[in-house]
């Protein structure tokens, strides 16, 4: 190995291991700090619009958390899309057991675009009776202060307030697979984002003011990509405002998760991310285990560094891992640390996947990217 070739690996490895530390570095220190955004009680009133199709895990859990803080202004809009849907029960049930609440199920569907959750969500935008509205997907199990985590999100330079889920409750290895690509890494990363000024949006929740959108174009703004977080991201950073992060995300409770349904749903997020920031979605496989690791494997056989370098990193990677998991609260245990790993075994897998196709099919519809505009 050449001097040169040495020191452009080495180089190579040096620099995403340290994007990887100051990427932890970053969320530790965002959740060890008290949180300086603290809002009274007599908050302004909230639109909460809770799109539903079919019976996740733990629906009845997760919808009625949609009640566990809401002051007598606020209201909770339950959307369905198909009269027969199998939650219909238990949301009427749920609002029966909350009189005290300002409830309603709409069942029906607005099509203004081409992605069927934004079709399904249409009607409970138009009903919404207060300038603050969040949609937040139906497997998203709420805190009970989520309202009020909501508005101290907010500040003057915000459009638009988010949170990506945080993967709990994960019964069996590819459950845990899939906890392990949403906590320590997707959301390490978005949160570490967030934390740089830069936060991006996540389709789980979406903390809107009214008129920040319909400046915008309204709800079909936000079928002008292959999907809705990508759009919303685009169309706050076009009216001069930030995406912000809510300090501690949101959990989303999983159940069991098979293979294919966690290579299906992380290479459909892929592509997501391929179609709407392509420039960044390319740098993604420097985020992963791999290329580090293979680098250091090269160094240790050319006899640059010693072979006993390479579980001192696994150490390294995986411990700094590990104190974001433990500092947020987030599963951390010997069977996790086992997921990341296969998780990092797939990364660069479903990275290559995404080029294969550009679209993906989502519940059934068969989604793709929007034709680009023409020009005259």
């Amino acid at each position: 190995m050449t001097m040169t070739l040495t020191v452009l690996l080495a180089g190579f490895f040096c620099a995403v291991v340290g994007l990887h530390a100051v990427s932890c570095a970053l969320v530790v220190w965002r959740l060890r700090g008290s949180d300086p955004s603290q809002v009274a009680a007599n908050h302004p009133p909230l639109s909460v619009i809770r799109p539903v199709c079919g019976l996740d895990p733990y629906l009845d859990e997760t919808l009625a958390s949609s009640f566990s803080d809401l002051a007598g202004a606020c209201e909770v809009i339950f959307c369905v899309a198909q009269p027969d849907d199998p939650a219909i029960p238990v949301i009427r049930r749920l609002i029966a057991a909350h009189p005290e609440a300002a409830a309603q199920l709409l069942i029906g569907i607005d099509v203004i675009s081409g992605n069927p959750k934004l079709n399904n969500v249409a009607k409970g935008w138009a009903a919404a009776r207060h300038d603050a509205i969040v949609i937040i997907d139906s497997n998203v199990l709420l805190p009970r202060d989520y309202v009020q985590t909501l508005f101290a999100s907010w500040r003057p330079d915000t459009g638009l307030v988010t949170s990506p889920p945080v993967g709990i409750r994960a019964e069996g290895l590819w459950a845990k697979v899939e906890s392990a690509f949403l906590n320590t890494y997707q959301d390490r990363w978005q949160m570490a984002s967030d934390q740089l000024g830069n936060g991006f949006a996540q389709g789980k929740v979406l903390f809107w003011r009214r008129h920040v959108l319909e400046a915008a174009g309204g709800l079909a703004a936000l079928g002008r990509d292959l999907a809705e977080d990508v759009a919303s991201t685009k169309v706050v950073r076009a009216a001069g405002l930030k995406v912000r992060v809510v300090r501690r995300p949101f959990p989303q409770p999983l159940g069991r998760r098979s293979f294919g349904e966690v290579w299906s749903r992380q290479l459909r997020w892929a592509r997501v991310r391929r179609d709407g920031f392509p420039a960044l979605f390319a740098l993604e496989p420097l985020t992963g285990l791999v290329p580090p690791l293979a680098t250091l494997i090269a160094l240790a056989l050319a006899g640059v560094v010693s072979t006993l370098v390479v579980p001192l990193f696994l150490g390294f990677w995986y411990g700094a891992e590990w104190l974001v998991a433990r500092q947020a609260d987030w599963p951390a245990t010997l069977a996790d640390v086992g997921a990341w790993l296969v998780r990092d075994v797939l990364l660069l897998a479903i990275w290559l996947g995404a080029f294969a196709a550009k679209g993906f099919v989502w519940r059934g519809n068969a989604m793709q990217p929007p034709p680009m505009p023409t020009t005259h």
